[in-house]
């Protein structure tokens, strides 16, 4: 188990060094999809193919 204990203390000593501060992967996804969602709502509104009516 040796060779795997110093590939996760690599990992770990690049994730507090080289890759500090820089988005990861997974959050970088999270925000696109917010973003890509937020922006078809603002562009689509409500678009249910019926014409608004106050009263029903």
């Amino acid at each position: 188990m040796g060779f795997f204990d110093g590939l996760v203390a690599r990992d770990k000593k690049l994730a507090g060094g080289k890759y500090k501060g820089r988005e990861s992967a997974t959050a970088r996804s999270a925000r696109l999809r917010r973003e890509q969602h937020h922006a078809r709502v603002a562009r689509d509104g409500d678009k249910s193919g019926r014409p608004f009516r106050f009263f029903r």
